[in-house]
């Protein structure tokens, strides 16, 4: 069991979010690093689909009340327990007693702890996360708070002495700035659009605006015209779409946002880049760069194929280690 000591913003339980519930009106909320999760899982073993904590916000600090396997992953936020430094993406075995805490954000934006077994909250709907637009799923639907307690699915977990990490997929770098790569797909309304605002839409670099959050990233930047205006019904939108919202600069819907939208859609970010868009900070520059469909079902397969390697070697090297100790 642990206990929050202290948490600033919406930290919140996630996990892989709800499939199949579009009909119904419930996006698909989860993790917004959903590699962040499969690795932070894999470290200790647990199902890809575990719940884990995720943190948008620190400092963080919990207090392991008994002794437990515990995972950090995603953001790099110079994690310490009891004071000892852990690296990023690293699992280990805390006393009870001993507080961890997350501090000032390096790299990235969601960082993740993962417990041994995953988060024990009610499943709802097939899912352990929490879905704030909905006020339902993980700890009472609601972001954790001073004073919560979490229980963890498994008490014991088999890490060498130690602990055991790996290293995370490295963003994709866009020229020799902070600007970070990010694959696209040209969506529904792409041709209506004109010729400068496509041009725009792939040469420019997005600055991500504050007034960004689970449900979705603003883009700061010149608007993006259409070669006619147009009223549009509402729609379906899945996380990654690109909306342009009355001429202006693009959003990107992600984990939290509604199923559907009536601003036209000039792009979708491929899944297997949402996590790199998810980890990118206020301010810092997103730059599209254009795929086609086989593209991005070979950049999906690519990511699935790397998360089944990666869990492959850490478990034989976890269970290795362990036996050697």
């Amino acid at each position: 069991m642990i206990t929050v000591l202290s948490a600033h913003g919406p930290v919140t339980i996630q996990d892989r979010g709800w499939i199949g519930y579009y009909r119904d009106g419930v996006s698909r909320s989860g993790a917004m690093d959903r590699l962040a999760l499969a690795l932070g899982n894999a470290l200790l073993g647990n199902a890809p689909d575990a719940a884990c904590i995720e943190v948008p916000l620190t400092p963080l600090r919990l207090r392991f009340d008994t002794d437990l396997a515990f995972a950090i992953a995603g953001a790099d936020c110079g994690a310490t327990l009891d004071g000892k430094a852990l690296s990023p993406y690293w699992a280990t075995t805390a006393r009870a007693g001993q507080v961890l805490s997350l501090g000032k954000v390096r790299w990235g934006s969601f960082a993740y702890v993962a417990l041994a077994g995953g988060i024990d909250v009610p499943s709802v709907l097939g899912a352990r996360s929490t879905h704030l637009r909905g006020g339902f799923g993980g700890l009472e639907g609601r972001p954790l708070r001073t004073g919560d307690t979490l229980r963890s699915l498994r008490s014991e977990t088999v890490l060498p002495r130690g602990g055991i990490g790996t290293l995370p997929l490295p963003p994709l770098r866009s020229g020799d700035d902070d600007t970070i790569g990010v694959r696209v797909l040209p969506a529904g309304e792409y041709e209506l659009f004109t010729a400068a605002a496509r041009t725009m839409l792939w040469q420019l670099a997005w600055p991500v605006s504050r007034q960004s959050n689970r449900t979705g990233y603003r883009l700061d930047g010149p608007p993006l015209p259409m070669s006619t205006r147009m009223e549009m019904r509402s729609h379906g939108v899945v996380p990654g779409t690109i909306q342009v919202p009355g001429g202006g600069p693009p959003i990107i819907q992600l984990a939290d946002a509604a199923t559907m939208g009536g601003y036209p859609k000039i792009g979708a970010i491929i899944e297997a880049d949402l996590w790199r868009t998810a980890q990118v900070r206020y301010g810092q520059k997103l730059k599209f760069i254009e795929v086609d469909y086989a593209g991005a079902v070979a950049a999906l397969n690519e990511l699935e194929a790397y998360i089944a390697e990666c869990t492959a070697v850490i478990d034989s090297t976890r269970r290795a280690l362990a036996r050697a100790a």
